[in-house]
């Protein structure tokens, strides 16, 4: 829904007309997968599919929120009764920020929100994230803030761990309330400094396509928080304050100071090896070489599949097969346990690669997958 749609069904469900309407957008992750709560390197870029919100402000303390998206009318909650961990439903992104917001001290007062989205839920496109930062954005312009952008996301996250209760990274939020058309952003997740870097696929005659597997992953379940306490615990074994500190020359040395603890061992190695990644994506773009990033997508993907043991079937099948195929490179991207995958591919092989990814799936009796083309988006941003 555009923003004038999304003004008008305000307007039907509160009586009057919104204050505003805001878009934040879901995102890809180029490259750097579970480097971000390990202080490491991230290169994702915003999506042109996002949540965009209605909203009002309100001076009595409740919050309404409604969702195009969810079954259900206006769930009505108070400010005074907003508790971490406490609602299991949608409302808990849009509520946790607000919690997040009265908690670090900023005066909220209510609002009127209603929500429309098109960023795919579960597919490891920050749903969760676009949902958060819109609402955070909305509310820091209506209430004159004057929060920056990476503030924003930090207080995102904060409602993400603290209030869902999923023990994500900070590259979500980041990336929805940062990016800019055109570009991929480089981020240190230790000192949140950024760089634009230039990701014009379509001026290269290349394609970056997306496919969601359609098989549902959740960050709040447990397996992702055993992945993260792991890299926590490998990073206590060898002294450092995160994974990050460990050089890559220096991998095997650190990796033989942790004798026998063979998991740890597999979570080390990939968190170093990816952060290397990163840095080599980048040199690669920044030297005008885009197509010689696609083995350095791919070897990512064997790092996750076999090191942080987070892939599945059907991400594993889009991989081998696109690649079989012709692709460039491809990958995994997200938190992994379903999710989706990227791929890239010169413009004039997509419609061959899709072909050949649908026709995978239908020969495993997988469900057929959702193939879209990943075009490098704005960030968070007013839209009226």
């Amino acid at each position: 829904m555009g923003a004038q749609q999304v003004a008008e069904r305000f307007a039907e469900l509160y009586g009057g007309e919104p204050e505003g309407v805001w878009a934040a957008p879901g995102r890809v992750n180029l490259i750097g997968e579970h480097t971000d709560y390990n202080d490491g390197f991230v290169m994702p870029f915003a999506l042109p599919h996002q949540a965009v919100a209605a909203v009002s402000r309100r001076d009595d303390g409740v919050l309404r929120l409604h969702s195009e998206d969810v079954e259900g009318g206006v769930v009505e909650l108070r400010l005074d009764a907003l508790a971490p961990q406490t609602d299991r439903e949608w409302t808990a992104y849009p509520a946790g920020v607000v919690w997040a917001l009265r908690e670090a001290g900023h005066e909220v007062t209510g609002a009127d929100v209603h929500l429309s989205s098109t960023v795919p839920t579960g597919a490891g496109l920050s749903s969760s994230a676009a949902l958060e930062v819109v609402i955070a954005l909305a509310l820091n312009d209506l209430y004159d803030l004057g929060l920056q952008r990476w503030k924003l996301a930090r207080l995102c996250q904060r409602a993400e761990n603290v209030y869902v209760g999923a023990p994500t990274g900070i590259m979500d939020q980041t990336a929805s309330a940062c990016c800019e058309q055109g570009h991929a952003l480089f981020l240190d997740t230790r000192d949140l400094s950024q760089q634009q870097i230039p990701f014009d696929l379509v001026a290269e005659g290349l394609r970056l396509l997306v496919v969601d597997t359609r098989v549902k992953h959740a960050h709040s379940g447990g397996e992702y928080g055993k992945r993260r306490a792991g890299c926590e615990k490998g990073a206590a074994l060898l002294g450092v304050d995160a994974l990050r500190d460990i050089p890559y020359d220096g991998l095997d040395a650190a990796l033989a100071r942790l004798g026998d603890e063979e998991e740890v061992i597999r979570l080390v190695r990939h968190v170093v090896t990816e952060d290397e990644r990163v840095e080599r994506t980048v040199a690669l773009l920044r030297a005008g070489d885009t197509r010689a990033i696609g083995p350095v997508l791919t070897e990512g993907h064997a790092s996750l599949r076999d090191d942080f043991r987070i892939s599945c079937p059907e991400l594993d099948l889009v991989v081998d097969t696109a690649l079989a195929a012709g692709a460039l490179g491809a990958r995994m991207t997200g938190g992994g346990f379903g999710g989706s995958a990227i791929v890239l591919a010169e413009a004039a092989d997509v419609d061959t690669l899709t072909k050949a990814v649908e026709e995978a799936f239908a020969a495993a009796d997988f469900k057929t997958p959702r193939v879209f083309e990943a075009v490098p988006s704005a960030g968070a941003r007013r839209l009226s």
